[in-house]
């Protein structure tokens, strides 16, 4: 007559075993550096976006200078590429100024400037992409964030920031001409966990030492449908100049299409 006990024990044991080669059972596997950032990128991807923004310029000194802008911006029907459109409305030696951005995963992006005092669209070059984008401590390849194979990412670990539980990622320039294009001989980000959105990250210069740092303290879903979200404030600090700019969204709309005649250099020169 078998024990109870021993058939208990057996039991368990086989059961426990089953488990663990049952594949259903297997815990997740940990997300690597470049799935963070890939969901990171589609997170903002919101298929039309509108937007009046403030821009504040803070010098050294604490001497400020105030911006307005209006955007628009269209997912490209690859769900992968933006078209975006900024106009500057306020003050007057900015007002007119326009910049227009045509993103391209498979090859270098298209990027206009127009600016009123010389009547005239001028193209920008990947190299221009490292600039300042009209005085401001964000750079023109800021605007957009890059296709994720632009940087090869690490997952550095994992902690919490403000009370937010965050991915930290290390990303590194996939080859020295996008160093010399970007500026950036690497950049950390702190991604949320639970949507995906950056928290924080921090720029190194071609020699390695911290640049600028930017903070978005706070995010919206746009889009709740396809759970898209939007930044309502980014703060750069730049450490090397003490130079600080913060860009806060006034006014969100992901309702609204724009039409794709509203993205082209003819309209660009229009002005208003």
């Amino acid at each position: 007559m078998n024990n109870p006990v021993n058939t208990y024990i057996i039991g368990a044991w086989a059961i426990s075993f089953t488990l663990l080669l049952s594949p259903t059972s297997a815990l997740p596997a940990e997300l690597s550096g470049r799935d963070v950032m890939e969901k990171n990128f589609y997170a903002g991807k919101v298929q039309h976006l509108t937007n009046e923004s403030t821009m504040t310029l803070t010098n050294e000194k604490g001497q400020q200078r105030v911006r307005k802008m209006r955007s628009a911006s269209v997912l490209q029907p690859n769900g992968i590429d933006t078209t975006l459109l900024i106009r500057f409305l306020f003050p007057g030696d900015v007002q007119g100024t326009g910049y227009l951005q045509i993103q391209h995963s498979a090859g270098n992006d298209d990027m206009w400037i127009y600016l009123p005092a010389l009547k005239k669209v001028r193209r920008l070059v990947a190299n221009n992409k490292k600039d300042s984008f009209v005085g401001s401590d964000f750079s023109y390849g800021d605007i957009l964030l890059p296709v994720v194979d632009t940087y090869r990412h690490r997952l550095l670990k994992s902690e919490a920031l403000d009370g937010e539980d965050c991915y930290v990622i290390e990303s590194l320039p996939a080859n020295e001409q996008i160093q010399k294009d970007y500026g950036y001989s690497k950049w950390v980000a702190w991604i949320r966990k639970s949507n995906f959105m950056e928290k924080k990250a921090e720029y190194y210069d071609s020699s390695g030492r911290l640049l600028k740092t930017q903070r978005i303290p706070a995010v919206k879903e746009v889009d709740p449908k396809a759970h898209k979200w939007w930044a309502l404030s980014r703060e750069v600090l730049n450490h090397q100049t003490g130079h600080r700019t913060e860009l806060v969204f006034d006014l969100l709309d992901a309702d609204k299409s724009v039409s794709e005649d509203f993205f082209t250099t003819r309209y660009l020169e229009r002005e208003k």
